[in-house]
């Protein structure tokens, strides 16, 4: 019996033993760090929650985003965090203390994003293969550091893909009767209603925007006026007239897949002069208009009465520079700069109009404009057609919500370096292309989707 005893002691001694080391491991342990988004995948005007999960509670960390354009270029983003005493962070909740931006923003990861130290000279990001995402990979990294200055352990990473085309989204490109465009068909029968969609001088065709409309169910044609290989003449001219635009609506408006009177048109800077140029002719009856900073009337000489135009760079006395020699355009859309036959008839104007303006627009007298359009239609007695969304600290490319913005790019190379001015500070700027999504898309549903 006495060894069986001695035995039992040493075995309740040694289970005493692994109880006391199993508690200590346990009160050490700690899983770890996990970061997640949710939704992997979304569209581009979709919010994105990122949350760091077991985490050291109330410990300084860094959230850093980094993502490739489609020229691989590198853009990223960076912002400081704190952890709170459960270990967690939560970009949908928390405050940003430092870093690309400041506060509570749940996407500012993504519309802070700014090309990379050392990278090219006056970048843009401007999405050009539609069927492909933006993809960005975010990561959290441990104190509060600035990416590429010092010494980084990475706590966690998640990848994201923000998409302008929804899943079922038909894209087909558009060479018929000498019109030069992209059409974007929402997934489904239809009949949808519709966008004609029309940029700046730019030039060439922008696709994004369109696809994008698509993606929330308007058919939606964006439409190449000047620069683009497959229209004709100078690239620097527009060598197309008030009959194509006219022909280019009724060509999205005559489509067996689109409500007939259910059609819209959308312009950005130069645009919005053709916007308002194509909805006054007297066989073109536009459901709703919206026009995003831009003219009235144009200082650009027009070549005949179909509006066609001489050289864009006929109006360069009204260009003028900043101290380092970064090119404005805003005086060239000033209303007492644009003769009056230059100028849209807004008395023939009979549908509702959206004019969205960014009040440090640089590259376009925005506010000038907006001002006299409203003018306009007081003076026809159709006030009641217009609504004006006005943003303090926007710049001129207000775009889709939680896209990059850039104060300054490129405009153009050859035959000379042209950096040119667009204005917009960036938190102002974004909360203004968030805030104008949504409220163009309201406007949208209320006109279109009658």
């Amino acid at each position: 019996m006495i060894p069986c005893i001695a035995m039992h002691r040493k075995i309740k001694s040694l289970s005493q033993a692994v109880a006391t080391v199993g508690v200590r491991w346990k009160s050490n342990f700690r899983k770890t760090p996990l970061l997640t988004a949710a939704p992997i995948r979304a569209l581009i005007d979709e919010q994105i929650s990122i949350q760091g999960h077991f985490l050291p509670p109330q410990c300084p960390v860094t959230a850093y985003a980094q993502m490739h354009c489609e020229d691989n270029d590198l853009w990223e983003s960076f912002a400081h965090y704190n952890t709170d005493t459960h270990g967690t962070v939560n970009l949908t909740r928390d405050h940003s203390v430092g870093g690309s931006y400041l506060g509570c923003e749940p996407m500012g990861l993504f519309w802070a994003l700014q090309p990379a130290p050392g990278g090219r000279e006056g970048l843009r990001l401007r999405k050009k293969n539609t069927e492909t995402p933006y993809v960005a990979r975010v990561s959290l990294l441990e104190g509060h550091v600035s990416p590429g200055k010092a010494p980084q352990t990475e706590l966690g990473t998640v990848v994201t893909e923000r998409w302008y085309s929804a899943p079922g989204v038909q894209r087909t490109e558009i060479r018929h009767d000498g019109i030069v465009g992209t059409l974007f068909m929402p997934p489904g029968p239809g009949p949808f209603p519709a966008m004609l969609d029309m940029w700046g001088m730019g030039g060439g065709l922008m696709e994004y925007r369109a696809a994008l409309f698509a993606s929330r169910g308007y058919a939606t044609l964006a439409l190449a006026y000047i620069g683009h290989k497959d229209l004709p003449g100078d690239p620097k001219r527009m060598n197309v007239g008030n009959s194509y635009f006219r022909a280019a609506f009724h060509l999205l408006q005559d489509h067996p897949q689109v409500h007939a009177d259910r059609v819209g048109i959308i312009g950005l800077s130069f645009g919005v002069y053709l916007t308002l140029r194509t909805a006054t002719q007297p066989d073109v009856n536009p459901a709703c208009l919206i026009c995003i900073n831009g003219p009235l009337g144009t200082t650009v000489k027009l070549a005949d009465a179909e509006g066609r135009t001489e050289d864009f760079n006929s109006d360069e006395k009204y260009w003028s520079y900043d101290a380092q020699g970064n090119v404005s355009f805003r005086d060239v859309s000033l209303p007492s700069n644009s003769p009056p036959e230059n100028k849209a008839k807004l008395e023939n104007l009979n549908c509702p109009l959206m004019c969205i303006v960014g009040e440090d627009d640089l590259s376009s007298a925005s506010m000038e404009n907006a001002d006299l359009i409203e003018e306009g239609l007081r003076a026809a007695g159709k006030t009641h057609l217009f609504t004006r969304l006005s943003y303090p600290g926007a710049g001129h490319l207000i775009e889709p919500p939680y896209s990059p913005h850039r104060r300054t790019s490129m405009w153009s190379i050859k035959p000379r370096k042209l950096v040119t001015l667009w204005g917009g500070h960036l938190a102002p700027h974004a909360a203004a292309q968030e805030d104008s999504w949504r409220k163009m898309l309201d406007f949208m549903e209320h006109h279109l989707r009658r």
